[in-house]
């Protein structure tokens, strides 16, 4: 009996030889049946740069931390429409080179690692999920930094793979990042410094690939030393989202007034019926809506549409409202953003940590149109925004408007 999987692999590896064979220039697009996407760029059938898979912002600090050590990362800057791009880690590397911060030699280090990685997330991807391949000359790098020969790159990842299987970890996936839930019984287990060490990384803010880089080894025997652990329910593997860069406005952009139009509200829950009935009550009173129910997805569509106000449940699965508002703290165009958490829950607990991440305001369900236009008045200066829901009692507006 044929094995699917393997035919499914096979197909997919036919695509990178047709590539090779035709000394493609272009894109070959990938995407799994569970909606995760791949693209590799060619030049002259070789392949130069890839994007996609998870946490694309991590793999870039994680390579760039490991090669060049000696540029502080915290201290780099992007435009929103810099990141906006799907290959705009290529493109920063290449500013940096022309900056003369990055030798060649270590943007060739770099691709080669990020390709062996994308490579290997895909072979995971395979045994679990089908994938469809399309071809785009929409993006042709005509510069390359660096060539990748992907015949060597398909045997790597390979290897790779049959070494990860082989060791019990088919099921497991080098991007989510463990954290410890029974301590007690850990520390039954093993000596104090172990435990001194699993307390510090085993805290659910390092992938697994992250934790290998910290303890200077390969991400296969890190897995492999916390897998009875995993086993036994000691620790547990959960997602976390990525961490993306510091964007910035640029000055061309600040400079410029700021268009006539309508404020635009962002509603991150997962729950429709919450993004629909905010929709409904949005619209009614002018105001431009965008609901956002993937919580993964959150922070590149904020960048990218610039709300002037957030709505943000604090309970979603894979990320919740206090990681996101953080990383929305981060990054210095949402500062000053409006966010209201919303919750189920109206815990003295829930509004102190709200408060901790940076959050504005909190705002309990279920969602009641008068306290929320009320809350949008509170945060926004609206000089024509309709008053038919409850004016009498309402607060001068804030100084914090985005």
């Amino acid at each position: 009996m044929i094995n699917p999987e393997v035919t499914e692999a096979q197909k997919l590896f036919n695509q990178f030889k047709e590539c090779i064979q035709l000394q493609y220039n272009g894109q070959l697009n990938i995407k799994s049946s569970k909606g995760r996407k791949w693209i590799f760029y060619y030049r002259l059938g070789r392949i130069v740069w890839a994007t996609g898979s998870d946490h694309p912002f991590r793999r870039w600090r994680r390579n760039m931390a490991k090669y060049c050590p000696d540029i502080d990362i915290s201290k780099i800057r992007c435009r929103g429409e810099d990141i906006a791009i799907d290959f705009w880690d290529y493109q920063l590397l290449d500013v940096l080179y022309k900056r003369q911060k990055i030798q060649r030699e270590k943007i060739h280090a770099i691709v080669e690692s990020t390709i062996a990685e994308l490579f290997f997330d895909l072979a995971q991807e395979l045994d679990f999920a089908s994938v469809n391949c399309s071809y785009s000359q929409e993006v042709i790098l005509e510069m390359p930094m660096s060539f990748t020969n992907a015949d060597m790159s398909i045997k790597q990842m390979q290897d790779a793979w049959s070494i990860w299987s082989q060791a019990g970890l088919t099921n497991i996936s080098p991007n989510l990042a463990p954290v410890l839930r029974r301590p007690e019984q850990l520390q039954q287990m093993v000596n104090p410094s172990v435990y001194k060490n699993f307390v510090s990384l085993i805290n659910g803010q390092f992938t697994l690939r992250e934790l290998g880089m910290k303890m200077k080894q390969d991400v296969m025997p890190v897995t492999r030393s916390l897998l009875p652990y995993i086993l036994k329910g000691i620790i547990e593997l959960v997602p976390v989202p990525d961490s993306p860069l510091i964007v910035e406005s640029s000055s061309s952009t600040a400079k410029q007034p700021r268009k006539q139009t309508s404020p635009l509200i962002a509603c991150v829950d997962d729950s429709p019926q919450v993004c629909k009935i905010l929709e409904e009550i949005m619209t009614r009173n002018g105001l431009r809506f965008i609901q956002i129910q993937d919580a993964v997805q959150a922070l590149p569509i904020i960048i990218q549409e610039k709300p002037d106000l957030i709505f943000l449940d604090l309970i979603m699965p894979i990320a919740s409202g206090y990681e996101i508002c953080t990383q929305l703290r981060r990054i210095s165009a949402f500062a000053q953003t409006p966010v209201i958490i919303l919750t189920g829950n109206d815990g003295l607990v829930d509004r102190v940590r709200a408060k901790v991440v940076g959050s504005t305001d909190f705002m309990s369900k279920p969602i009641v149109a008068d306290r929320v236009m009320n809350m949008v008045r509170k945060y926004l200066r609206i000089p024509n925004l309709s008053n038919n829901n409850n004016g009498g009692n309402l607060q001068a507006p804030s100084e914090n408007n985005f």
